[in-house]
């Protein structure tokens, strides 16, 4: 006999339908143990004592869900991370797309930016950044706002330049920013043709036909319906042969898709569209 929901649950069940009723956004299958964790948060953030309450205050501030935003979803982020996955796409994947006029990636679920600015970095190197447009999308407007400014915490840059390096950098990472009393600014440059712009996974369509889509460290925060649904969204924006990299606890190789892709460089969890 199954256990009967508890009242938190009861209540974050109400809370997830009434934010999609009135603001759109679709947290309803979104992995429950991490979503119960940040529901919390957020509950002592805003002083409610009750998912309830914080559900009133949810409905009737709409700056208090603009905030909430970074509640419902998870903002972690680093440059280069899990260089090797970055190598891979250095020595493996930019060769091939190097074959292509013009080159078109999609950075789902791109949160601060990091990733966008390490892809710039690596096209930038193999001498395709020119010719390439990056789509970088979230679901959260500050977000986005701080994956484009592309403004990030000097005392983070020591890790960023070891991944970097171990990413197979052949320069110093240094070379790209510029340190200021707001933090490391990168260069301008490298956001020539990217295009940063609000995309859900759980709701919208596919925009536009890409070479490689990108989105790392996103699916393990959706319920197994949801993860289907971006997988499919990610098969249908791909061109034939195109590349799909997932984050390091992510596989295809349970879903309902796996047959439409074929592992390119399996450790590193990249794909390729049959």
């Amino acid at each position: 006999m199954p256990h009967a929901p508890t009242t938190f649950d009861i209540e974050l069940n109400l809370l997830l339908e009434a934010v999609y009723q009135k603001y759109q956004h679709d947290f309803r299958h979104y992995a429950r143990a991490s979503l119960r964790r940040r529901i919390r948060q957020a509950q002592e953030r805003f002083s409610c004592p009750t998912v309830s309450r914080l559900q009133e205050r949810v409905l009737h501030e709409p700056e208090v869900f603009a905030q909430m935003l970074q509640y419902f979803t998870v903002q972690v982020s680093e440059m280069f991370r899990d260089p090797a996955y970055f190598l891979a796409l250095r020595r493996h994947v930019l060769p091939v797309l190097s074959t292509y006029p013009s080159i078109r990636i999609w950075v789902a679920g791109c949160s601060t930016g990091e990733e966008v600015w390490s892809l710039a970095i690596l096209l930038a190197e193999a001498g395709l950044l020119e010719r390439t447009i990056i789509y970088a999308t979230d679901i959260n407007p500050e977000a986005l706002k701080a994956a484009e400014a592309g403004i990030y915490d000097i005392a983070r840059i020591a890790d960023f330049s070891r991944a970097y390096l171990e990413a197979g950098g052949t320069r110093s990472l240094a070379d790209y920013y510029t340190a200021s009393e707001h933090g490391a600014l990168f260069d301008r440059s490298l956001r020539r043709n990217a295009v940063f712009a609000d995309h859900s996974l759980a709701t919208d369509s596919v925009f536009s036909e890409v070479h490689l889509v990108s989105c790392r460290n996103v699916l393990i925060y959706f319920e197994r319906e949801l993860q289907q649904r971006a997988l499919g969204l990610f098969h249908d924006a791909l061109i034939h042969r195109g590349f799909l990299g997932l984050g390091s606890r992510e596989t295809l190789r349970f879903s309902s898709h796996a047959s439409h892709f074929s592992e390119f460089c399996a450790a590193e969890r990249l794909y390729q569209r049959l």
